[in-house]
């Protein structure tokens, strides 16, 4: 008999759900990088939530607020 363990798909949605959690909760701040984010995640599902971020553009570095919140530009 075999087992499989599932391991949940992080998507950009569910990062950003989990950051504005962990912002509203007080555990971390929106001018802190993104790579904060890994104290919270379990580190064997970290590979995917860095491959969801590299894929939208972002950057380890980068503040959680630029993941939280996108400018948009309309022409005047």
């Amino acid at each position: 008999m075999t087992s499989t363990v599932v391991i949940p798909r992080y998507t950009i949605d569910v990062i950003r759900t989990e950051a504005r959690e962990l912002i509203t909760s007080g555990m971390i701040g929106r001018n802190q990088p993104i790579y904060s984010l890994c104290q919270y995640i379990p580190a064997r599902e970290w590979t995917s939530v860095e491959q969801e971020l590299e894929d939208y553009g972002y950057l380890l570095r980068d503040r959680i607020i630029d993941l939280l919140y996108s400018e948009s530009w309309t022409s005047d």
